[in-house]
C-alpha cells in the first residue's frame, strides 16, 4: 500500500482506539458530535443493535444486550466515525494515504477525550481490505505470492481462505503486537467481512460490483493491546509503527505484477 499508488487497491480501511469504558457515553455524545460536526463530519446517526453475550466458566447464563453506537459522517459519506461506550473508529471507503488516514482517528479520539477525560487507551489497531480484481486475460494467481494460490482441483473454486497470525515488534508504547493476515478468494460480488460492515458509507464506485466475479480480498489487521496514555504524539507513533509492518506484509503477499498494476 505505497502512498504513491495511483490505482491503490484499498477499498475499505478502519483505524480504532479502544479506551476505558464510559457507561454514561450517551450523555456526552451531543458535545462530541458538535465538535466533529465543526471539523467536517456533519451527518449524525444513532445506532442500536442487540448482541449475544456468552458467559465464561463459572459466570451467569448467556444474555442479550443492547449495544449503542453513534455515526458521525462526512456529507459525501466517504468517511466517518463510529463512537461507542468504549471505542472510537475512523473508517473510509475512499482511502488515499496513511498521512491523511491516521490523523483522523486521533482527531476523533481527541474530541472524545476533551469531553469525557479518558483515563487510557487499551487497544489501538489498523485494518485494511485490498481488492485483487484481475483484468481481462489475467488470473488471481498473477497477483498473489506463491503459497497463497490454494489447492487446484481443476474445478470451479467457490471460496478459499488463507490465514496467518504473527507476533510483531509493535512500536514505542507496547513491545509486542498481533498481526492477522487473511486472503479470501472467491467467486462472488466484492464484499467485506461481516465484522466490519462500513455503516453509513458509500462504496467507492471503482469497487462497486453487483455481479459475481473471480477475485481475492487481502485483509490485514494489526493491533496492540495494553495500557497506553491518551497522548496524541505517542499514539501517532504507535499507529505509524503498525502501518509500516502492514506495508511489509502487503508486499510479501502480492507479486511484482500486482504492484506494477497498482503503482
Amino acid at each position: 500500500m505505497s502512498d504513491r499508488m495511483s490505482n491503490a487497491p484499498v477499498y475499505y480501511a478502519l483505524a480504532q482506539a479502544q479506551f476505558n469504558p464510559i457507561a454514561a457515553m450517551a450523555t456526552y455524545v451531543d458535545r462530541v458530535q458538535d465538535r466533529l460536526r465543526r471539523e467536517g463530519y456533519p451527518l449524525y446517526e444513532p445506532q442500536k443493535a442487540t448482541r449475544l453475550v456468552v458467559p465464561g466458566p463459572g459466570q451467569e447464563e448467556a444474555r442479550i444486550e443492547l449495544a449503542e453506537s453513534w455515526l458521525m459522517t462526512r456529507s459525501d459519506r466517504t468517511a466517518g466515525f463510529i463512537l461507542g461506550p468504549a471505542a472510537i473508529t475512523f473508517h473510509t471507503t475512499h482511502y488515499e494515504t496513511h498521512a491523511q488516514f491516521i490523523p483522523e482517528l486521533l482527531r476523533g479520539l481527541a474530541a472524545v477525550h476533551e469531553v469525557v477525560a479518558l483515563d487510557h487507551v487499551s487497544r489501538l489497531g489498523l485494518r485494511y481490505l485490498d481488492a485483487v480484481l484481475p483484468e481481462a486475460g489475467e488470473t488471481v494467481e498473477q497477483y498473489l505470492a506463491d503459497g497463497l494460490h490454494g489447492i487446484n482441483l481443476g474445478a470451479a473454486r467457490r471460496y478459499a481462505l488463507s490465514e496467518s497470525v504473527f507476533e510483531t515488534d509493535s512500536g514505542p508504547l507496547l513491545p509486542k503486537g498481533t498481526l492477522v493476515a487473511r486472503v479470501h478468494r472467491m467467486t462472488a460480488p466484492l464484499g467485506v467481512p461481516s465484522d466490519m460492515v462500513p455503516h453509513g458509507l458509500l462504496v467507492n464506485p471503482k469497487f462497486d460490483s453487483k455481479e459475481a466475479l473471480v477475485h481475492a480480498a487481502i485483509d490485514i489487521d494489526h493491533y496492540v493491546e495494553g495500557h497506553m496514555p491518551v497522548e496524541g504524539n505517542l499514539l501517532y507513533e504507535q499507529l505509524i509503527s503498525l502501518h509500516v509492518t502492514i506495508k511489509k506484509v502487503f508486499r510479501a503477499t502480492t507479486t511484482g505484477h500486482a504492484q506494477r498494476r497498482w503503482a
